[in-house]
């Protein structure tokens, strides 16, 4: 039988309780639940071949939310360090994994540009990836043209365009298991746009990803990720 454990965790860098859930053995963070998306998994979490954790988000104030790009990407990177920080770590504790294990990262729309931002930047703790319906090129969201540094170290499209082709982490990268997914049906188009140049650009690199752009019966939405959780994840687990 499936075991599902929640815990609520007080975080020092957004100064507020933090809610996660952990799926298996030993949006919100209750969305996947809600979508029943775990039912759809249900054999893979039963086999022991892989544990999740869901984790809440501060979107609404940073990319959600209309004010100045400072405080709103403040609050961003402070989510990040959050999960880096303190969300891994503990999730590890309590699953008896070791610290320095790696892990993979998924998440749909939203939650793919996490995914994938995650990824990119740490590669040495995600060494997979599984990212649905995903924007990628954030730069739009800095609307008053404010780009400090953590606005851009939140914009992969922005850091992997500067990233020396020599640099350290392509090959990690390249020895990751990174697939990118999108549809081309209704309300994909700008996630569809997105995909092509993040993959221009991981190409001019040399990086090697996986990109796979469904046809255009594939709408942006909870049915979409269905169909394709259930054709990826069980190669990657």
């Amino acid at each position: 039988m499936m075991q599902i454990r929640y815990f609520k965790e007080y975080s020092r860098f957004l100064n507020r309780d933090m809610e996660f859930k952990m799926y298996g053995h030993d949006g919100r963070f209750f969305e996947w639940e809600d979508r029943h998306m775990f039912e759809l998994l249900q054999d893979l979490i039963d086999q022991g071949r892989i544990q999740f954790v869901t984790v809440d988000s501060v979107d609404l104030e940073s990319w959600s939310s209309f004010d100045a790009t400072t405080p709103r990407m403040e609050k961003q990177e402070n989510w990040v360090q959050y999960v880096m920080q303190e969300l891994l770590p503990s999730a590890k504790a309590k699953a008896g994994k070791d610290a320095g294990e790696s892990v993979m990262v998924m998440g749909a729309s939203m939650g793919a540009f996490h995914a994938g931002n995650l990824f990119f930047r740490f590669p040495d703790t995600f060494t997979q990836v599984l990212a649905l319906s995903g924007l990628y090129d954030m730069s739009p969201y800095f609307y008053d043209g404010h780009v400090d540094f953590n606005a851009y170290q939140n914009n992969p499209c922005g850091y992997l365009s500067n990233m020396d082709p020599a640099h350290g982490y392509i090959p990690k990268y390249n020895r990751a298991q990174a697939v990118f997914v999108v549809g081309q049906g209704a309300w994909e188009n700008e996630c569809a746009a997105d995909l092509r140049k993040l993959a221009d650009i991981c190409w001019s690199k040399g990086i090697q990803i996986q990109t796979d752009f469904w046809g255009y019966d594939t709408p942006h939405d909870w049915p979409s990720w269905e169909r394709q959780i259930r054709e990826y994840l069980p190669q990657m687990c």
